[in-house]
């Protein structure tokens, strides 16, 4: 699931992955989850302020749901870019 979003001039791009376990041990036991990956555009640009960035919630876990994930990559993306482009160094 993919949505993008305006905000502030910036299109916030949120992908929402199925976190894949690499190990079939880890998988057993750790809930299933997903992740968002954020990417951030300045305006109408092809290219994003930033390599794209992976979240999950706190302490390193999965979101439990799409929705969730969703939800934690926009705020996430709206942070960044509050502190970063309005409320950051000039």
């Amino acid at each position: 699931m993919t949505q993008t979003y305006q905000y502030e001039g910036f299109r916030l791009k949120i992908a929402v992955e199925a976190e894949l376990a690499i190990d079939a041990s880890r998988l057993a036991q750790r809930r299933p989850g997903y992740i968002a990956v954020v990417r951030i555009f300045p305006g109408a640009s092809a290219i994003s302020a930033f390599a794209p960035i992976r979240l999950g919630e706190a302490g390193g876990q999965a979101f439990a749901t799409e929705a969730d994930a969703m939800m934690g990559g926009y705020s996430a993306a709206r942070k960044l870019v509050d502190d970063v482009f309005r409320h950051g160094p000039h």
